[in-house]
């Protein structure tokens, strides 16, 4: 049974981790990333003043990178009024309007740039992959403003598309982006209008893509190119895998090629199949999502293992050194995992959604705001090769901005009720607050916790009056014993019912009345499946929802050759003035010694070892003390 999820502007997030991380995002994040937008002509070509010649020639996906920033300061505006912000917000808002065309055509590049090439190739360019994020964008700013100039702006051009594509038969381009990102961005701009043929046009698109014949061969041959054998094409750029584009949904059971446009496409795959309650394409993407989950997503929830192509790669291929792991992949991976978990209320969705929101994602951004991998491998600059560290900007900076505003909408992903208002879900352990309508009036849910540094969690409920409902806490998949209160009193965790992995709390519930969670938190050995081959004989440690890392900062120079003895015991401390108040986890372990080795490459004798003490800090912080530091999750185990 579907689950409504808590809208942002009802669930405001006031303390703990979350607010801290929020807070950076706010001060630092947004006037940061706004400068390089304008430093790059991004924000200056929705002037259209552009001419041959110049320098910032408008860039195919520019208009996505400015949307995001737009989207962005919509979220933090909802919870965090800023009259100067909301003003430099809706000046960039009328110069995007400005550059919209009289049919509704909006794009910066296909304006100014190669206007003869409009919709020429959906294959390789990114113009609805653009318009999808702008609508994305003109929602947020509707909802955070109350204005409707940027969401009539974008329903004409959803109105532009939808003359434009769709059935052959109907006289319409049977097409569909290389890139998925409109999916989810219509049926968005559905539900913010109401205007069903927004999401009758994604339905279109997630029901034609990977139909033969192929629309990408049939516009490429209507461009003058030939087009060559599959096995004949480029595997990065020609692949109809990377396009997401080899197959109908309906018939695939395996996550394959481009990692970001799979997630995509799958989110808004996801929003279809609950609007229009297709079985068939539900039951496709439980299949999909089970095998990226279960044998193709890192431990710490990233996606993608291949640099070439931004690709998955087979069944249990996940290299830790040569991890793509893109950004975006883990934040549409949350994205994706959200919209699953309220069509079905399965914690096993929330469960990924935690892992990659605590590590793939937020390892994204240093803990200064100002700073961005684009990759997110699980090991780094071991072996004398010295070159990753986070950066300001990129070429293709899409992650950037997608990160702060998943961490800016956050709220709208804590909570859920049910779709007869009988129960509340608690999702994520978030310190805030939260208003919902529950049997005809309104209740206020609030956590109080410095989760995820502590397993203990507070839950209050305030309403005028009593009122009979249920609160469904997700139990979560890491945590293996939990302690229950309920005003003071304990209860027995045995007989409280699950449902799908949420405890089920039930009763008439009176203002004032309190839950007290505590999980289990120790310091756990992550053992890989035996057919993942980078990690076999090595352990990642995790506490909660963190993963763990070494860094050469606290271990010295090779890390690589740090081993944990089977009977080693960590202890996890909390320490204020470490990465902005991390809980570290300490502990004996042995090392390598290679001296003796030099000038050898082989022996009849193993390495000798010696004891370290091993120090280990949360894998999102790495790379914020020194840069170009060693950095390893997967470490070797003794056997």
């Amino acid at each position: 049974m579907p689950i409504d999820p808590i809208p942002l502007a009802d669930s405001k997030i006031t303390g703990g981790f979350w607010k801290q991380r929020q807070d950076v995002k706010r001060d630092v994040s947004i006037p940061a990333t706004y400068v390089q937008l304008e430093n790059t002509g991004r924000i200056d070509a929705f002037k259209q003043a552009w001419k041959p010649g110049m320098p910032n020639v408008p860039h195919v996906f520019w208009d996505s990178d400015v949307a995001k920033w737009v989207e962005t300061v919509a979220y933090s505006l909802v919870t965090k009024p800023d009259p100067a912000l909301a003003k430099q917000l809706n000046e960039l808002v009328a110069s995007i309007i400005s550059a919209q065309q009289p049919d509704g055509y909006l794009n910066t590049h296909f304006t100014v740039v190669e206007p003869h090439m409009r919709f020429k190739n959906l294959r390789d360019w990114h113009e609805m992959y653009c318009a999808g994020h702008l609508m994305e964008a003109a929602v947020a700013h509707f909802q955070a403003t109350g204005k409707r100039d940027f969401l009539d702006a974008m329903a004409r051009y959803a109105d532009l598309l939808d003359k434009t594509f769709g059935p052959k038969v109907q006289g319409k381009i049977p097409g569909y982006c290389g890139h998925p990102e409109i999916e989810l961005a219509l049926v968005k701009l559905y539900k913010a209008t109401g205007n069903k043929k927004y999401l009758d046009l994604s339905t279109f698109f997630i029901s034609e893509r990977g139909q033969a014949p192929f629309y990408y061969d049939i516009e490429a041959q209507q461009r003058g190119e030939q087009p060559k054998p599959i096995e004949a094409i480029d595997k990065v750029f020609r692949d109809r895998e990377y396009r997401q584009s080899h197959a109908p949904i309906v018939d695939t059971e395996e996550i394959v090629g481009h990692a970001v446009r799979a997630l995509y496409l799958y989110a808004g795959a996801a929003d279809v199949a609950r609007e229009t309650n297709d079985a068939e394409l539900m039951a496709a993407l439980r299949k999909i999502w089970d095998n990226a989950t279960n044998k193709k997503m890192y431990v710490t929830g990233g996606m993608g293992a291949k640099a070439e192509g931004e690709a998955f790669g087979d069944d249990y291929e996940l290299p830790n050194e040569t991890a793509y792991a893109e950004t975006c992949a883990a934040i549409a991976l949350f994205f994706w995992g959200h919209r699953m978990l309220n069509i079905e209320a399965d914690a096993r969705y929330a469960d990924v959604m935690e892992r990659a929101l605590y590590n793939g994602t937020i390892s994204g951004v240093s803990l200064s705001g100002d700073k961005f991998f684009y990759v997110n491998p699980l090991a780094a600059n071991l072996h004398g090769k010295r070159t990753l560290q986070r950066t300001t900007w990129f070429g293709c900076s899409c992650c950037p901005n997608n990160l702060t505003r998943m961490e800016l909408s956050l709220g709208q992903y804590i909570y859920s009720t049910s779709a007869s208002k009988d129960a509340i879900f608690v999702h994520l352990f978030v310190e805030g607050e939260a208003r919902v309508s529950i049997g005809g009036q309104a209740v206020t849910i609030k956590q109080k916790t410095i989760y995820p540094w502590d397993g203990k969690v507070e839950i209050s409920l305030a309403m005028a009056r009593e009122v009979e409902f249920a609160v469904k806490v997700r139990m979560p998949g890491w945590c293996k014993s939990v302690a229950i209160g309920v005003n003071g009193a304990e209860m027995d965790v045995a007989k409280i019912p699950m449902e799908k992995g949420y405890m089920v709390l039930s009763g008439a519930w009176n203002d004032g009345d309190v839950i007290e969670l505590a999980f289990d938190m120790p310091v756990e050995r992550m053992h890989a499946h035996p057919k993942v081959e980078a990690d076999s004989c090595r352990v990642a440690l995790q506490r909660g929802p963190i993963v763990y890392c070494l860094e050469e900062i606290d271990n010295g120079p090779g890390i690589d050759g740090i081993v944990i003895p089977q009977k080693a015991t960590f202890l996890p401390v909390f320490e204020p003035g470490l990465l902005g108040g991390v809980v570290s986890i300490t502990g004996e372990a042995m090392k390598l010694e290679t001296a003796s080795w030099e000038g050898k490459l082989y022996a009849t004798r193993t390495a000798k070892q010696q004891k370290v003490q091993l120090k280990a800090v949360p894998y999102f912080t790495w790379g914020n003390r020194k840069p170009l530091q060693e950095m390893l999750v997967w470490i070797r185990e003794a056997i």
